[in-house]
């Protein structure tokens, strides 16, 4: 097989969440448990971070990669889901893993892993972690696929945990209350390994606690003392950071939660300080030493580590952006930046998949724009013309695309040079777009 028909097989013949939805998980770990006795335990041979949340594990993984990077460090990334190419979901210094890699794993493996039926993403997960052993990196940054608990990741034992958040998202899956799905997600905490929470609840945090002192982890909660003073949005796209104790910084990624994502990536600094993993920097009070290395990663993320999809222009004249936040605790941030980027008239092509709250999204929608409904090209997709009809129960007018695409192009010839052309919706509306792009 060459890569694209590899990429098929694997998506064809390993049952896969992103395209099946619930069909395609696969709840325990006894699969992930044979693959890694199979490829002989490849995590313990580079020290990980693990790092689960609802919303903004990617941001906060990438980021943290990227800084790592510029400390000097060989840096694994792996995350989900990919937006354009498989690749994507597993890196070293950025670099994405090499079509032969991928093509060779599972030739070589399948006569293995196809009698255990894994699903997708439990052959990914091992692929990954091999692949970093093979590739002799220093550290991982592993994010969570779904939950913690369970999850195919949770096999590993890291030097810190974090949890960015919890919100209803999954609960199919994880359950329908924020302490049940926060119960999931701590899962990830292992005994005497320090956790980071981003942002914690009434409803979660005993949770946390209450886990962290089973498990003798000690934990902080981000937003107790937070290091970000302000965040700012800069003109050029990024944001302008002034912190407590670090100085200031301009940042790549732009979307207002990012102000979150980087308090909690920076207590997460604190806990790798402490064990030696910052160049020149071993204690705390030394911590403001990095200031170069953190300027760089911080200004750099996505060229480092080919982050996209967050807040993301990808044109000016009309002014177009893309963002795949899919869930409610997203689009409340969603909706704020959108009411706050200057433009004559928004254009918001939309779609959505099938385990969301969309009901509940579509009632904070804006409602001075205009709107191009579309489905993404998965079966979770709901259908263009569905979401047209909930719309127009709420006086949301628009008009109705079979691809994201053509949504895409549409809303192109109608908007004027200083418009507003947002694509999200779904992680999988974005992913279709930039496929487009290309």
């Amino acid at each position: 097989m060459n890569y694209q028909e590899t990429c098929e097989y694997l998506y064809s013949q390993t049952p896969m969440f992103e395209q099946q939805g619930t069909d395609g998980y696969k709840e325990g770990l006894s699969n992930t448990l044979a693959l890694d006795e199979h490829f002989g335990h490849p995590h313990c041979q580079y020290a990980t971070i693990h790092v689960a949340g609802t919303n903004g594990k990617g941001s906060v993984s990438h980021t943290l990669a990227a800084i790592l990077q510029s400390c000097g460090y060989k840096v694994g990334l792996y995350t989900s889901p990919h937006l354009v190419d498989f690749r994507e979901r597993i890196r070293v210094n950025g670099k994405m893993i090499s079509e032969d890699y991928v093509v060779d794993f599972v030739e070589k493996e399948r006569q293995f892993f196809e009698p255990l039926h894994p699903s997708f993403f439990e052959v990914t997960t091992a692929m990954a972690l091999r692949y970093f052993a093979d590739m002799q990196i220093d550290i991982a940054v592993v994010e969570v696929g779904l939950g913690g608990r369970l999850d195919c990741t949770n096999i590993i034992t890291p030097i810190v945990s974090i949890i960015t958040n919890i919100s209803l998202d999954h609960t199919q899956l994880l359950g329908d209350t924020l302490e049940k799905i926060a119960a999931e997600k701590a899962g990830i905490i292992k005994a005497g390994v320090p956790v980071v929470i981003g942002e914690a609840t009434a409803e979660t945090r005993p949770v946390f606690e209450q886990k962290a002192k089973e498990m003798g982890s000690p934990i902080v909660f981000a937003e107790d003392k937070p290091e970000i003073v302000s965040a700012q949005p800069l003109p050029n796209g990024g944001m302008h950071y002034v912190t407590v104790h670090l100085g200031e910084y301009d940042g790549d990624l732009s979307g207002i939660y990012q102000e979150k994502n980087l308090n909690t990536t920076f207590f997460a600094l604190r806990v790798l300080t402490g064990k030696g993993y910052l160049c020149r920097c071993q204690k705390e009070s030394n911590f403001a030493k990095n200031r170069l290395e953190l300027e760089e990663a911080l200004k750099n993320v996505c060229m480092l580590t080919g982050l996209q999809g967050r807040w993301q222009t990808l044109k000016n004249a009309p002014h177009v952006i893309c963002d795949t936040g899919h869930n409610v605790a997203g689009w409340q941030y969603i909706v704020r930046q959108l009411e706050n980027t200057p433009c004559q008239h928004m254009h918001i092509v939309f779609g959505m998949v099938d385990d969301k709250d969309i009901d509940t999204i579509l009632d904070m929608l804006p409602k001075h724009a205009t709107y191009y409904f579309t489905k993404a090209s998965t079966k979770r997709a709901i259908g263009e013309n569905v979401i047209r009809s909930l719309a127009m129960q709420r006086g949301i007018e628009g008009l109705a695309f079979p691809s994201v695409y053509e949504a895409y192009k549409a809303a192109m010839e109608n908007a004027a040079h200083d418009d507003l052309v947002f694509v999200g919706g779904s992680t999988y509306v974005v992913g279709d777009l930039l496929k487009n792009l290309i």
